[in-house]
């Protein structure tokens, strides 16, 4: 088994404000609970078999100056009464052997709905011709994600966003993020048991001993 495959993922979000522009970025950061990781920004391929789990059970499982596999999407201003939104889209097939997306987007003026539910449906795009699903690009979000459900190859679309609203002379920083998280000890087990001998089979061949034997 590929120790770099990551097998759990978890979704987080943040704001911060600050009057320097990096050190917004540091605020949402924490925020979002992911301040303490020497983060790697990965492209949006949600691994198969992989399992979401709680922001709560993923900031347990990350360690102080570890290197972490992030999905992130991300925006800033420092204009007055400016709306900026961060959000990051997920779409699970219904195979468990089969890779899922992630996305990213960010966007100026529009809602946490409005760029969550795009950032959802890009992922969900992706993975519907990946797999070959037939959908309508002019018909609604809601007309496809219809099409997906009856489809029966998609399982799961959603989306973690985070918007705010800049202040005067301060930096505001939105950041929505898919945490990849390589729990080796679960990847320790599942290759101890793939190791294990068939129990089955050495009764069988045990037997077979037996009668050579006679």
């Amino acid at each position: 088994m590929n120790l770099l495959v990551p097998n759990k993922i978890f979704l987080t979000r943040g704001v911060g404000r600050h009057k320097e522009k990096l050190a917004s970025f540091e605020m949402a950061l924490r925020d979002a609970g992911i301040q303490a990781v020497n983060y790697v920004h990965v492209s949006s391929i949600f691994p198969p078999g992989c399992k979401q789990i709680s922001k709560e059970q993923g900031l347990k499982m990350i360690k102080p100056g570890e290197i972490t596999f992030i999905v992130m999407a991300r925006n800033q201003t420092d204009e007055s009464h400016r709306l900026i939104s961060a959000s990051v889209g997920m779409a699970i097939p219904s195979d468990p052997n089969s890779y899922g997306y992630l996305s990213e987007h960010h966007a100026y003026g529009a809602t946490d709905e409005e760029c969550g539910e795009y950032a959802e449906d890009i992922a969900a795009q992706m993975l519907a011709t990946t797999l070959g699903v037939a959908f309508d690009e002019d018909s609604s979000w809601d007309e496809r994600q219809e099409q997906w459900k009856l489809s029966n190859e998609i399982v799961k679309t959603k989306h973690m966003t985070q918007s705010a609203i800049g202040q005067r002379e301060t930096w505001t920083t939105v950041l929505a993020a898919a945490v990849l998280i390589l729990d080796h000890e679960e990847n320790n087990k599942q290759i101890e048991e793939n190791n294990k001998p068939d129990e089955g089979n050495n009764k069988q061949t045990n037997g077979n001993n037996k009668q050579g034997n006679g």
